[in-house]
């Protein structure tokens, strides 16, 4: 009778220490970045013993802008991928959540944040009074984008990852105090890792991209995007070198699926048990740790 009594308190203790199974609604209005950052996040959940229910509505390269003119538009123009405007996709579903991003090219800029976003605010307002607003915050580009090693003379245009971060830091941060959303931390948590001194990418100044021959490519540890690629091109006749330093490769998308983990489900994401295929579990578990402290940081 011990030993029942004792399992028993041991398989409460445990599944205390696991939280309560949550059911999540979400519908995302963004870009490939809200589809990047959630590409993990119902295997997440899944492991984490819950579910979700999420509906993405992606516009590649889409702004707050595109969006608030898509909810505007006539006819077909109004329609998302999936048959629906924005109002019908708002009232599918209680959501629990729905957020909003900026493109990431004008992610520093505030002033191409308003008023598109506070349309779009509205409608969640109006169309699903219930769901609390989350702002995306999405992320710098890679320290060797071509954004910052040819910079641009354009006034405002950040030079470096670093202005890049601060930028949209500041700018997330205000149209969330304006519009009484929640930021989602997935810039700040990116930027922690790829600064970090000892998991943070390095670029590789040994590789010359005008020189390289297929199939050639840098040292791209612990990248969080993308990076230089051979790719086939647009016309689908030759295989050229690419670089991708805007979307997150499989570590940056991990990354990024960990910070809404713990943001939807209130839960470290620490000690989750999934982990991509073939992935290095001491860099995920690096990763799911700066994840948690993102969100921590925030909840200060």
């Amino acid at each position: 009778m011990k030993a029942l009594a004792l399992l028993a308190s041991l398989l409460f203790c445990a599944s205390a220490f696991a939280g309560e199974a949550k059911t999540v609604r979400i519908l995302t209005i963004g870009n490939s970045f809200s589809r990047n950052a959630t590409n993990h996040l119902d295997d997440l959940a899944l492991a984490g013993g819950h579910t979700l229910i999420h509906t993405p509505l992606v516009i590649g390269g889409a702004s707050f802008q595109v969006h608030a003119d898509k909810a505007k538009a006539e006819g077909k123009a109004r329609l998302y991928t999936n048959g629906r405007d924005l109002v019908a996709n708002l009232t599918a579903e209680k959501w629990d959540y729905v957020t909003i991003q900026q493109a990431s090219i004008k992610s520093h800029d505030f002033a191409t944040y308003q008023p598109y976003a506070g349309i779009l605010r509205d409608y969640i307002t109006k169309r699903a009074p219930q769901a609390k607003l989350l702002i995306h915050q999405t992320w710098v580009y890679r320290k060797d984008d071509p954004r910052f090693t040819k910079p641009s003379d354009k006034a405002g245009e950040p030079k470096t990852q670093e202005e890049m971060y601060r930028g949209l830091t500041a700018a997330y941060d205000k149209i969330a105090a304006e519009l009484g959303g929640k930021v989602i931390p997935v810039g700040d948590a990116l930027f922690m890792a790829d600064t970090d001194a000892t998991w943070g990418y390095q670029t590789d100044t040994s590789f010359d991209p005008k020189t390289a021959k297929q199939p050639a490519l840098p040292n791209q540890t612990h990248s969080l995007h993308v990076g230089w690629r051979w790719a086939k091109s647009k016309d689908g006749k030759k295989i050229t070198l690419g670089m991708d330093g805007h979307h997150a490769n499989t570590a940056g998308e991990y990354l990024g699926a960990c910070v809404w983990y713990e943001v939807l489900f209130g839960e470290s994401a620490v000690g989750n048990s999934y982990i991509p295929k073939g992935f290095d579990a001491t860099y995920a578990r690096f990763l799911q740790e700066t994840a948690h402290k993102a969100v921590q940081a925030r909840a200060k």
